[in-house]
């Protein structure tokens, strides 16, 4: 009995975080050029929304991960989505990278930094169409 218990409720509990985990396909991935390197990755020098919040977090946070600007379809918007990190990956190639929050934008989609924009763009139909499709799911930072 107290097996079927245990069971059930590690069952749950997968179900819940499943439930939670938010991530959505075929979404469109333009580019931006933040060249946070060039920048010191400094969020004020970027102009980016979520220097509000997130300028004063330390340098190895701000350049641990590429970074995009984020505006849909799903998960967290605004402030609520600042220094959140995504797993994204080219539909058309499998590539894949994590990067970090830090910018809202109105396309509907992903604004990729360049340099993460190419990494993922291992066959160039991206930067030919000025844009890629993608997937994301929420992961965590690790921070």
């Amino acid at each position: 009995m107290m097996r079927r218990v245990s069971l059930s409720i590690a069952l749950l509990l997968c179900m819940a975080a499943a439930a939670s985990a938010q991530s959505a396909s075929n979404v469109r991935a333009t580019y931006n050029d933040y060249n946070p390197a060039q920048h010191n990755w400094d969020l004020i020098a970027t102009s980016v929304y979520c220097a509000t919040w997130d300028a004063n977090m330390p340098l190895a946070w701000r350049q641990k991960y590429g970074w995009t600007a984020f505006c849909g379809p799903v998960g967290p918007t605004g402030q609520a989505s600042c220094g959140k990190c995504l797993l994204v990956t080219n539909t058309a190639t499998g590539a894949q990278a994590t990067v970090r929050i830090v910018d809202q934008c109105s396309n509907g989609g992903l604004d990729l930094d360049h340099a993460v924009f190419s990494q993922l763009d291992t066959n160039g139909q991206g930067i030919a169409q000025g844009h890629l499709i993608v997937n994301y799911q929420f992961v965590d930072c690790g921070d």
